[in-house]
């Protein structure tokens, strides 16, 4: 069954929904996350068959990486390109830090609020801060 990306226009959190292709135009598509029926499906990319080696050099160039930190919304669209580039799904809590990261919301504040959220030491552990 085809997967359908959608965006909520209340709670503007991203999800997607498995359709068959015969309940696309039927279904009553809700928010996964708040239950609202306000969502508007998101238009995916086109897709083009890279190499491994050809994804991980697009993420070489580290140039635009810089004043990330000043930046939320910046450092969530990085994120969600290397994650894009790696193919895989990182799991629900990157796309927490990722949405809140898309509000405006710090990475501090965002470790103060899911402390766990990084293991035992927030996300000082996994990033490296020494």
């Amino acid at each position: 069954m085809p997967t359908y990306p959608y965006i909520c226009r209340t709670c503007r959190k991203r999800f997607s929904r498995f359709l068959t292709y015969a309940d696309y135009e039927k279904a009553k598509v809700t928010c996964a996350h708040c239950g609202s029926p306000d969502v508007q499906r998101r238009i995916g990319r086109v897709r083009f068959a890279r190499s491994e080696d050809s994804r991980l050099d697009s993420l070489g160039d580290l140039g635009d990486l810089e004043g990330l930190e000043d930046d939320p919304r910046a450092m969530a669209k990085a994120f969600r390109r290397m994650s894009s580039e790696l193919g895989e799904d990182a799991g629900p809590e990157f796309n927490e830090v990722i949405n809140r990261l898309e509000s405006g919301q710090s990475p501090e504040e965002i470790e103060q609020e899911l402390p766990d959220l990084g293991g035992d030491g927030g996300f000082g552990d996994d990033f490296g801060d020494d």
